[in-house]
């Protein structure tokens, strides 16, 4: 697990002057697991020594919260929970001094004995345009003008039944729209909503949301949302929303917080005691059917997503209380599985063939990945609380958000 650490470290080298690209700067963090949404680390440049420790430029509290922060050129945008509200708010990446925050309410009650996860918001934004677009904890949809904080637009939360943790996955833009799964238990759509105006494109409402977020793929010569639901994973038509193919995909949670994970043709999923399964979605004539390429049960994951280096998976099993791994994306084969009792959890980012782990208790791990195994690098201590949002990357620096408070660390 240590090993791990160094590798997020590398992250932090690139330097604050960066943080003033445009948006299509591979810099730039706009959305869920960054700007290809696969846990990449867009740019990055290895230092030739890692320093003993970090220099904390900055930290300030925010609120509450596990969503990921966005880094859109100067900026740093943040999704968090104050005294009841929600609010989304900017601020200058170089100080963190405060540019504006937008705020609306947002009552809710937990479920019985959810409470030990927070009351969020737990879903990540994504900006496009100009805008940035929000889930919040019951299901409330929102965007803001990015520059002044202005909400354009918002649809209120499902009067439905939600979600035993609330609403946690994160939205993604697709031809001037952007998609969200609202809903609950009973009931839920996934939605394709106008980036402009907010009006509905398209609603496919066969299943209601899990907690993972989807991704969009291109397969078999058609673009499609690929989703994770609270019985299912489907390929929805990307520009109508029509139902292309559905695998069943139920556990006793019927929670999934691993999104899908494309490799080549296939699809790579996971879930609570369910292992990890290759799939792969084929055509014939004009009907789909999905086919497994190959399941291993030697490994399970179930809150924290993995990463692909070249065709090797790396992740965090659930089985020995948590356990580190690495597995062929080619056959399934189990490459080597780490000590237990590794972690609870890990937000997991890649950078060419380092990986990074920021665990929930703070510490943030530099490995260089190889199928043998990790070497670690170093091992920084980030937080005071607990880490549950994925760490930014951007310049020499890396944003991080705890509990309740953003931080922006650096390496010189």
């Amino acid at each position: 697990m240590r090993c791990f650490t160094s590798l997020l470290l590398t992250s932090l080298g690139l330097s604050l002057a960066h943080l003033a690209l445009a948006q299509t700067a591979p810099l730039d963090y706009p959305q869920w697991r960054g700007h290809t949404r696969d846990g990449s680390a867009s740019a990055f440049a290895a230092p030739k020594a890692w320093p003993d420790r970090l220099t904390l430029k900055w930290k300030i509290d925010v609120g509450e919260g596990y969503s990921t922060p966005l880094v859109i050129g100067p900026r740093i945008y943040t999704l968090s929970r104050q005294a009841g509200n929600e609010v989304m708010a900017a601020r200058h990446a170089a100080t963190g001094a405060a540019l504006w925050q937008t705020s609306y309410p947002a009552p809710h009650k937990m479920a019985g004995g959810a409470g030990a996860h927070g009351q969020g918001p737990k879903s990540t934004p994504v900006f496009f345009d100009g805008r940035l677009y929000s889930l919040g904890i019951t299901g409330i949809v929102s965007c803001f003008d990015a520059e002044d904080g202005k909400l354009v637009w918002q649809k209120p939360a499902p009067p439905v039944e939600t979600l035993y943790n609330n609403s946690s996955m994160s939205p993604l833009v697709d031809d001037g729209a952007v998609i969200f799964h609202v809903g609950g238990h009973n009931q839920g759509a996934l939605m394709k909503f106008d980036a402009k105006t907010g009006a509905v494109r398209w609603m496919w409402d066969g299943d209601g949301p899990a907690y993972a977020s989807p991704v969009i793929l291109q397969l078999g010569g058609v673009r499609q949302v690929v989703a994770m639901t609270q019985r299912n994973i489907v390929g929805v038509a990307a520009d109508s929303g029509q139902l292309l193919w559905k695998r069943a995909y139920e556990n006793r949670f019927a929670n999934h917080s691993i999104s899908p994970v494309p490799y080549r043709d296939m699809i790579i999923v996971s879930g609570y005691e369910m292992g990890v399964t290759a799939f792969r979605p084929v055509r014939q004539g004009g009907a789909w059917t999905t086919e497994t390429v190959w399941d291993t049960k030697d490994v399970s994951m179930f809150m924290s997503n993995p990463v692909l280096v070249g065709d090797t998976l790396y992740g965090l099993s659930m089985r020995n209380s948590g356990q580190f791994f690495a597995l062929d994306a080619r056959d399934g084969r189990v490459l080597w599985r780490g000590p237990g009792r590794a972690a609870t959890n890990t937000a997991i980012v890649k950078a060419a063939d380092l990986v990074f782990l920021l665990n929930d208790d703070g510490e943030l791990i530099v490995a260089k990945s190889h199928p043998t195994g990790l070497a670690t690098l170093r091992t920084y201590t980030v937080a005071d609380s607990s880490t549950w949002a994925q760490p930014v990357f951007t310049g020499r620096g890396i944003v991080v958000k705890d509990l309740t408070t953003l931080a922006f660390w650096t390496l010189d």
